[in-house]
């Protein structure tokens, strides 16, 4: 099972993960320049993988993609490229919050039984969050869903039980909140890969639809 796996919620990350082993990553951290750099870390990743010739022509089994939230440009240039390859290859196109592989990465890195609330930048002196615990080693439970607001609305969220703040946006949760604050890594695409076949296993509908969540985003998905 040969996957590629793409975020762009917050920079770009792309993995090549075959039979659940990470082949080759890479990444772009500046969210200003991730859409055309893409394509560079496409090529660095098959190349690393292994694969020749055309990136496009790969024989791809499954896509993955993280799908928000986040705002408009850059959430859309990982899902349309993601949808590209796998027309291009013929294969099932699926897709997973980016909360929820920021969530699934932080967790393998913590002690077994926290809940975690996944948090990222949504700019504009906003957070984009939502909650989660583990659910086996690759999967997760998702406690609240996917959300934007002011990082003091998640007040609430913190006294309801132990939840570590994690993610890239937890600081900003952090410096306005008492918390715990666990990893505060990017997504790593290759995450994607293991919730996908999570997700599956239960049955789970996977589509790859974005998630915006705020007005302006959504109408920047309509143009």
């Amino acid at each position: 099972m040969l996957e590629l796996c793409l975020d762009t919620s917050a920079g770009a990350s792309v993995a090549v993960v075959e039979d659940g082993a990470v082949l080759a990553r890479a990444r772009e951290d500046n969210p200003r320049r991730h859409a055309e750099e893409l394509g560079v870390l496409l090529e660095t990743v098959c190349r690393a993988a292994g694969i020749d010739g055309p990136i496009r022509r790969a024989p791809w089994d499954r896509v993955c993609v993280g799908t928000g939230p986040a705002p408009f440009t850059g959430l859309r240039a990982g899902l349309i490229t993601a949808q590209v390859f796998a027309r291009t290859a013929g294969v099932e196109l699926y897709g997973v919050p980016s909360l929820a592989i920021v969530a699934r990465g932080a967790l393998d890195l913590l002690p077994d039984g926290h809940e975690v609330l996944a948090v990222t930048d949504a700019r504009r002196q906003e957070v984009y969050w939502a909650r989660y615990r583990a659910a086996g080693p690759n999967g997760l439970e998702e406690l609240s869903a996917p959300a934007v607001g002011r990082p003091e609305s998640l007040g609430a969220q913190l006294r309801q039980g132990d939840a570590v703040l994690v993610g890239p946006g937890a600081h900003l949760v952090r410096a306005v909140l008492p918390a715990s604050v666990g990893p505060v890594d990017e997504a790593d695409a290759a995450v994607a890969s293991r919730l996908v076949a999570a997700g599956l296993a239960r049955g789970e509908d996977l589509p790859a639809q974005p998630l915006y969540l705020r007005r302006p985003d959504i109408h920047g998905a309509q143009a």
